[in-house]
């Protein structure tokens, strides 16, 4: 190729900066993060993971009216995770 026509920079190689500019704006006022709070911000609990089940819609429909009714008697914070475990822990 001839000189001319090649390119002096790279549009490309910034793509990160510039997605992260035009799809989620610039963040007014944030300071970049120096390595300890980077590394910081990365961890990740240890103690639970999140998961992904497939479960009938009929159960998940009784999860839920399993949860709403502990609601109503009280336990405000009731939730299918909560449900499932105890049905877990009383299983042995």
């Amino acid at each position: 190729m001839k000189e001319e026509k090649l390119m002096a920079h790279d549009p490309l190689s910034d793509a990160d900066s510039i997605l992260s500019e035009e799809y989620y704006g610039k963040r007014a006022g944030a300071a970049p993060l120096d390595a300890a709070k980077r590394a910081k911000a990365l961890q990740r609990p240890t103690h639970y993971k999140v998961i992904c089940i497939s479960m009938y819609t009929r159960d998940l429909e009784e999860l839920d009216a399993k949860v709403t009714e502990l609601k109503k008697r009280g336990w405000t914070k009731a939730n299918k995770s909560q449900l499932i475990r105890l049905a877990l822990s009383s299983s042995t």
